[in-house]
């Protein structure tokens, strides 16, 4: 039996499992989201379907699916699907399945673009979320008259004049929308974004007035790991225990944290916020933003690639190793936390560092080191650069662990095959093979031509040097540029994992 409305009349009520009642699917629709993702799924997905269940927000999500990703699934289960919550809260063991009905239907941008920009003439709707990955807040010039924009910017453009002239630019039609997307002031850039493109498109001035006066545009902050669909095994084990089966299956941590940049009016409109205290709106994010952003985020950007390259393919695999995971506590505790760009208190930060350590150990979670690898490039210049900046600012010595996962970095973006659009890196297997693995990453073509065009040291040096890249040159750091040269050269001699074991006996010895 595979989940969908008329399935949910047949499930079993169990321990564990939340099933939503029948009335819900009649609730009208209040949010716009654009994207599919699972992170959205176990997220605002998770805290709107939370308060429906509970009476307190009553609304449902129209997702906007921009890419060439098969929807069909949200088809066949009416927008249904199941968050399976595993983990350790306050020293309990948590599992919790949860049928999630907030989402309403799927809309492709291609094929259904005209039914997309109706939604604007819906009066309830209000919100707007995104998570588009970090590379979809960006200025492209772009026709809002496209059927449909081509960038994410430029559909949520288009979405917002359709409202404009549905209801004649009144006050009350205004929108909150709250992008989810892991860039510092997401909100804030992509607002400059869209009134941007409003101004290229020539947009007349009373609607570029009611833009800026009557929308709200909110930075926010989101964490939960969400490792998406289990593994085969684990999937059967889950579906033969509730009794029915679920293509859209999401696993995720207990854990869960949205940090939304608002005041009472925000709160209002996003009144799912009463339903769960790690919905937190405030004047101000920031330390939520810079705790997150470096020590989590942070720490899976310098050790994704380095960890993948060690032979170990979940996060959990990597920090239960003695030696891997004190790499990785002295990476966050000693060079990470004392270089976050932003005054908090030292026990502040130890304490967030100890916690995301355990959960990066989480043993319910099969946390894939290379889906944290998409849009590696971007992750590392958003994430890392200025925790870099700032160590330089505080100290004249090279950050050896930094300098190590940005050595692993480029030799996971080291391209030994290109396909088509696809390009391709090899690792030392565990058992001694070469394993093939995709990069998916925007800068791909640029690394094949560099590591193509010299050796290891060579393509360091003009890697690092490239200020269009980074922002900055970073072989202007004092050392930095030796320290990873030395570090890749051994990587490649020696193995990755000999080199990090190296680095952290030297630690020992010292």
């Amino acid at each position: 039996m595979q989940l969908s409305k008329n399935a949910i009349r047949q499930i079993e009520a169990k321990q564990g499992l939340d099933i939503p009642d029948e009335k819900i699917f009649e609730l009208p629709e209040k949010v716009l989201q654009f994207g599919t993702g699972v992170l959205l799924r176990a997220l605002p997905d998770y805290f709107i379907d939370k308060a429906n269940k509970q009476g307190l927000f009553n609304g449902r999500i129209v997702v906007v699916k921009s890419t060439d990703s098969d929807s069909s699934a949200f088809d066949r289960q009416d927008g249904l699907y199941t968050v399976c919550v595993r983990g350790v809260e306050n020293g309990k063991t948590v599992e919790e399945n949860i049928i999630n009905a907030s989402v309403s239907r799927v809309l492709s941008a291609k094929t259904e673009w005209k039914r997309i920009l109706e939604c604007a003439y819906n009066p309830e709707m209000k919100i707007v979320f995104s998570n588009t990955t970090e590379v979809g807040i960006q200025l492209v010039q772009d026709d809002i008259t496209n059927e449909p924009p081509v960038s994410f910017p430029g559909k949520l453009l288009a979405f917002l004049y359709e409202r404009f002239k549905a209801f004649n630019g009144s006050h009350e039609s205004g929108i909150v929308i709250v992008p989810t997307e892991l860039i510092t002031d997401n909100g804030t850039k992509l607002e400059g974004i869209v009134l941007e493109l409003a101004h290229r498109n020539n947009l007349d001035y009373k609607f570029i007035e009611w833009l800026e006066n009557h929308n709200t545009f909110c930075n926010s902050l989101v964490d939960r790991i969400v490792p998406g669909k289990p593994n085969a095994a684990d999937s059967k084990k889950i579906e033969t225990a509730l009794g029915y089966q679920d293509e859209l299956m999401t696993m995720s941590e207990v854990f869960r944290l949205w940090a939304i940049e608002g005041d009472d009016k925000v709160k209002e409109v996003l009144s799912f916020c009463k339903v769960d205290k790690a919905v937190i709106i405030a004047p101000d994010i920031t330390l939520f933003k810079e705790l997150k952003l470096r020590l989590l985020n942070g720490t899976h950007t310098f050790n994704c690639g380095t960890a993948f390259l060690c032979g170990f393919n979940i996060t959990r695999e990597a920090v239960l190793h003695p030696v891997y995971g004190a790499f990785t506590k002295e990476l966050m505790h000693k060079e990470i936390a004392p270089a976050i760009p932003y005054t908090i208190d030292e026990k502040v930060k130890t304490d967030f560092a100890n916690s995301t350590f355990e959960r990066f150990g989480n043993p319910f979670i099969d946390h894939q080191w290379q889906s944290i690898t998409v849009q590696f490039t971007s992750k590392m210049k958003m994430r890392n650069m200025p925790l870099l900046q700032r160590h330089y600012e505080l100290h004249s010595t090279v950050p050896m662990h930094m300098a190590t996962g940005f050595a692993a970095y480029l030799l996971y973006m080291k391209v030994t095959k290109k396909a088509g659009t696809k390009y391709y890196g090899e690792r030392n297997s565990p058992d001694g093979h070469r394993d093939e693995y995709e990069i998916k990453d925007d800068a791909a073509e640029y690394f094949y031509k560099v590591w193509n065009n010299g050796n290891a040291i060579e393509a360091a040096a003009e890697i690092m040097a490239n200020e269009e890249l980074w922002e900055i040159d970073l072989t202007k750091l004092p050392g930095f540029l030796q320290a990873v040269q030395e570090q890749l050269q051994d990587m490649i001699t020696n193995g990755v994992l000999a080199t990090v074991e190296q680095l952290e006996n030297k630690k020992v010895t010292a």
